[in-house]
C-alpha cells in the first residue's frame, strides 16, 4: 500500500500533483473532460484542507518544444469551470521560470495554480535531472494522480518523486487498489476480455492473464489471427500471418493451464468498412475472400455475453471491433452492457475501452474506468510501474 494525501499534513504547504489532463481537443475546445473529473476529488481535498496546490500534466506530444495547439490553456479554463475558483497560469515554453516561482511561491491557503504542458520541455520524456529539479523546487510536497502516464519514468512523476516526500492521489489509489486486487486477489470466476488489433502487442498480456484467469475472451481484429492460426481463411481481415505461432503456442498455454480460451464462432463483415458495402454475418469458416472482419458476430455476443454473466471479476482492454462507426458497434457496447448488468467487479482498462463504455452509455454501470490504457495493460502484463514504484510505502512509512 502506498502513501495517499490523507497521510499528509498538507495546510499551508506547496503541493505538487501530477494530473492526467491529457485531453482530446478539436478546435482548442476539449471534447471528453473525463479526466479532467476524474482529478477533482484530490484537487478538492488539498484545497479544502488548505494546501497551496500547483497541478502539473502533459498534452498530446509536442515533441519537446512550445506549441499553442498543445497549451493547456482550456484546461486552465475548465478547471475554472469545475472549481468555482480562479486557477492561476502562465504560458511559457520553459514551463518553469522565475515569474512561474513568483507565482507558486505567493500563492495563498487552497489557491491554485497550473503549470503549462510538461512536454514543451525536451528533458520532460528524458527525466532529465535539471528539469526534475526544476519542478520539484516549486513544492514541498508530490502527490501523483496520474495513472495514464504511471508506466513512464518522467521528469513530472520519478523525477519529482525521488526529490520529495512523495504519495498518492485518491484517482492514482483507486486505479492501483481496483486493478491491483483484480489481478492479485480475484473473486471467481476472473474473466478477461481482450480486444483491439494486434496480437503481437498484448503477447506478455496474455501469458501474464493465464496464469490467473478462469476464462479469457478474445474479439477484434486480434481474434482474426486465432483464428486464422486454426485454419480459418479470413479473407481481407487484418491478420497477423507471422504471429500464427504465437497464437497457437497461446491456445496450447490455456489449454495446458486449464483457462477457456473463448474465440469468435461468427463475425461481421462488410466489403468495404466506409461505404458499408456487402455488411453480413458470417460462420468463422465462411469468410468471404472480398471481404474483412469488422466486429464479433450475433451468436459470439450471446457466447460472450451468457460467459460474463458468470463472472465475479471482469477485465475488459480493447473493443470487438471497429466500434467508432455504429453500423460495426454493437459487438462492443453489447459487451458493455453484459458487463453492465453482471453482479460482478467490473473494470474497464483504460483507452479505447473507456471511450466505448462512454458511448454505450453504460459508463456509470460498470465498478471502474481506468483513465490509463498503456498504465492499464503494463499492470496486466505484471510489471511494476515506475511512476507508482517511487512514492512512499505505508509500510517503509510508519
Amino acid at each position: 500500500m502506498k502513501l495517499d494525501v490523507r497521510d499528509i499534513d498538507v495546510k499551508g504547504k506547496r503541493v505538487l500533483v501530477r494530473c492526467d489532463f491529457n485531453v482530446p481537443l478539436k478546435n482548442g475546445k476539449i471534447t471528453d473532460d473525463f479526466r479532467i473529473k476524474s482529478s477533482l476529488e484530490t484537487i478538492n481535498y488539498l484545497i479544502n484542507h488548505g494546501a497551496k496546490v500547483i497541478l502539473m500534466s502533459h498534452l498530446g506530444r509536442p515533441k519537446g518544444e512550445y506549441k499553442e495547439e498543445f497549451s493547456l490553456l482550456p484546461v486552465k479554463e475548465r478547471l475554472e469551470k469545475f472549481l468555482g475558483q480562479k486557477v492561476g497560469f502562465l504560458s511559457t515554453p520553459d514551463v518553469v521560470n522565475e515569474e512561474v516561482r513568483e507565482m507558486a511561491n505567493s500563492l495563498h491557503n487552497g489557491e491554485v495554480m497550473l503549470l503549462e504542458n510538461t512536454r514543451f520541455v525536451a528533458g520532460e520524456e528524458k527525466n532529465d535531472p535539471t528539469f526534475g529539479a526544476e519542478l520539484a523546487s516549486l513544492g514541498e510536497y508530490y502527490v501523483n494522480d496520474a495513472f495514464g502516464t504511471a508506466h513512464r519514468a518522467h521528469c513530472s512523476n520519478v523525477g519529482v518523486g525521488s526529490l520529495l516526500p512523495s504519495v498518492s492521489g485518491f484517482l492514482l489509489a483507486k486505479e492501483i487498489k481496483h486493478l491491483g486486487d483484480a489481478l492479485e486477489n480475484p473473486e471467481r470466476p476472473f474473466i478477461a476480455i481482450l480486444g483491439g488489433a494486434k496480437v503481437s502487442d498484448k503477447i506478455t498480456v496474455i501469458e501474464h492473464l493465464l496464469d490467473k484467469v478462469d476464462i479469457l475472451l478474445i474479439g477484434g481484429a486480434m481474434a482474426n489471427t486465432f483464428l486464422g492460426a486454426k485454419g480459418n481463411a479470413m479473407g481481407k481481415s487484418l491478420v497477423e500471418e507471422d504471429a500464427f505461432t504465437v497464437a497457437r503456442d497461446l491456445m496450447k498455454k490455456a489449454e495446458d493451464r486449464s483457462v477457456r480460451l473463448v474465440l469468435p464462432v461468427d463475425l461481421l463483415v462488410t466489403k468495404d468498412i466506409e461505404k458499408q458495402i456487402g455488411v453480413t454475418n458470417v460462420d468463422v469458416s465462411h469468410v468471404p475472400e472480398d471481404a474483412m472482419a469488422v466486429d464479433i458476430g450475433e451468436k459470439t455476443l450471446e457466447l460472450f455475453s451468457s460467459e460474463i454473466e458468470k463472472g465475479k471479476t471482469i477485465v475488459w482492454n480493447g473493443p470487438m471491433g471497429i466500434f467508432e462507426i455504429p453500423a460495426y458497434s454493437k459487438g462492443t457496447f453489447g459487451v458493455a452492457k453484459a458487463m453492465a448488468a453482471t453482479q460482478g467487479v467490473t473494470i474497464i482498462g483504460g483507452g479505447d475501452s473507456a471511450h466505448a463504455i462512454k458511448l454505450s452509455g453504460y459508463e456509470e454501470e460498470v465498478s471502474h474506468v481506468s483513465t490509463g490504457g498503456g498504465a492499464s495493460l503494463e499492470m496486466m502484463e505484471g510489471k511494476r510501474l515506475p511512476g507508482i514504484e517511487i512514492l512512499k510505502d505505508k509500510e517503509s512509512h510508519a
